[in-house]
């Protein structure tokens, strides 16, 4: 019997939801960025330039699952501005706008009514906890995290945009079990997305949880990739590790 030490926790739809659906939010977020290099003298067009940055960021999207490489949100914005005819904006300007983009986008993210009792609970019981994100913006996560008072509860946090790749990739994985200095089958990962946390989970033999309360309903019926567990709420967590063979 190997005895669980570790847990790992995504962030979105895992310890976070969002409280709206995202099409109105993005567009919001996309011309708060618009406005934002308009108003630091980088002359965009404030008509196209949204929708221009909506249909890359949906390629870049496409792009990083096929890859699992996180080139960031940040090197996308850039090249766009480039191509706009502006090579030379200042990455300070460009990460002033990049904020405002993210600080829209942070307002729909709520914390789980039962995240900070579970991560209670668990650090009480003596578990190292980590957090793997999938992200295009490392500084985006880290607002997320102090922002819901969580920072503390881990000891390792990591971005796919800080790594550079993307779970199911093992490098995210490998960070963390290095860090912690445990062994992967003295892990457990919770997360929401089977070909991501789950995936990546069971290819290195890490105990796979998946936590399914925002999951969308039709996905529930098409598993192909089969979790070690599956929970409907974070306060289910202490019990289930306990419980484990």
């Amino acid at each position: 019997m190997t005895t669980i030490r570790a847990v790992f926790f995504d962030l979105g739809k895992t310890l976070i939801y969002p409280k709206d659906s995202w099409q109105s939010v993005f567009l919001r977020a996309n011309k708060a960025l618009a406005q934002s290099l308009h108003l630091q003298e980088i002359p965009i067009d404030l008509r196209s330039f949204p929708y221009e940055f909506a249909e890359c960021l949906n390629q870049y999207y496409v792009d990083r699952e096929t890859t699992l490489r996180e080139t960031t949100t940040f090197r996308m914005l850039q090249q766009l501005v480039t191509e706009k005819g502006f090579p030379d904006a200042p990455v300070s300007k460009l990460r002033i706008a990049l904020d405002a983009f993210y600080g829209t986008t942070q307002q729909n993210w709520l914390i789980e009514e039962d995240a900070h009792a579970a991560l209670r609970a668990l650090k009480l019981n003596g578990y190292k906890l980590a957090l793997l994100s999938n992200a295009g913006n490392n500084s985006d996560v880290q607002t997320l995290v102090d922002k819901n008072n969580l920072r503390h509860y881990f000891s390792f946090i990591r971005t796919s945009a800080k790594c550079g790749y993307r779970k199911p990739h093992r490098h995210i994985f490998d960070e963390a079990i290095n860090e912690l200095g445990v062994f992967p089958e003295q892990c457990a990962m919770v997360g929401d997305t089977l070909d991501a946390d789950i995936k990546g989970a069971n290819a290195l033999n890490i105990y796979s949880i998946w936590i399914n309360r925002r999951v969308n309903q039709n996905t529930k019926t098409l598993v192909d990739i089969r979790p070690k567990a599956v929970i409907q709420e974070l306060i289910e967590l202490p019990k289930l590790l306990l419980e484990i063979p």
